[in-house]
């Protein structure tokens, strides 16, 4: 049985690989990655991403609250 993630909120984090594919971390679910051809597949596939993510933790899981994204220039 999946555990839904309805109501809850993740960030992901994108980039574009070399390759032309797109990249997604879902940042609050550490070792939650996918990758598609297209943005719209990469929506579909980081719904199922973090749904099969949340389903691993189980019922009990906490997930970290995300305090804040920023980029530093260094």
């Amino acid at each position: 049985m999946r555990m839904k993630a309805k109501g809850r909120a993740f960030t992901v984090a994108i980039e574009k690989g070399e390759d032309g594919y797109y990249l997604a971390s879902v940042v609050e679910l550490p070792g939650c990655h996918t990758q598609a051809r297209t943005l719209k597949g990469l929506d579909a596939r980081v719904r199922e991403a973090i749904e099969l993510n949340l389903e691993a933790m189980g019922e009990g899981a906490k997930i970290p609250e995300l305090v804040a994204v920023k980029k530093v220039h260094v």
